[in-house]
This record gives C-alpha cells, sequence and structure tokens, in this order.
C-alpha cells in the first residue's frame, strides 16, 4: 500500500507576526514580484519514502499523470494499491 501525497511552497508566503525589541517595529524583507512556486510529491509506505518528485511550479493533471507513469510506477509491485490525498 503507498500513500501518495503533496504539498507546496512558494516565496510569496510572508510572516504575519514577529518579535522586535520594545519599542521598534519589527521589519523582515519580504520578495516583491517575481514569485515561485515549488511542488513536491511523494509516495509513503510501511518501509518508508518512495518516488519523490520536486516541480517547478504547481501540480496540475498532465504533471501528476507524468509522475504517475514514470516515478510511481516502477516503484509499485505488480498488485499494489495506492491512495492519494486530494
Amino acid at each position: 500500500m503507498v500513500f501518495i501525497d503533496e504539498t507546496g511552497a512558494s516565496t510569496k508566503m510572508a510572516r504575519l507576526r514577529g518579535r522586535a525589541p520594545r519599542g521598534e517595529r519589527c521589519r523582515a524583507p519580504v520578495p516583491h514580484g517575481h514569485w515561485k512556486t515549488t511542488t513536491f510529491v511523494g509516495g509513503v509506505r510501511l518501509e518508508g519514502m518512495t518516488a519523490p518528485m520536486v516541480l517547478d511550479g504547481a501540480m496540475n493533471g498532465p504533471a501528476f499523470l507524468a509522475y504517475v507513469e514514470q516515478v510511481l510506477w516502477p516503484t509499485l509491485a505488480p498488485r499494489a494499491s495506492w491512495a492519494m490525498d486530494n
């Protein structure tokens, strides 16, 4: 049994709260304009992680199909089952 899950990170994510010395404003740099999204997808089984893939950009239908066919499928046993978290 393999469970597939994905997560993403974006450089436009900025903290909304922070700490600063009393009386001083909390300032932190935030990227401006050129944001980038990175997606990580992989399979988890009892033995550990399998078939990891990092994708520049968001996951879409063709990218997911390519992941299943080219990365995940070769690692599966002949009658293995898999579940996807969406």
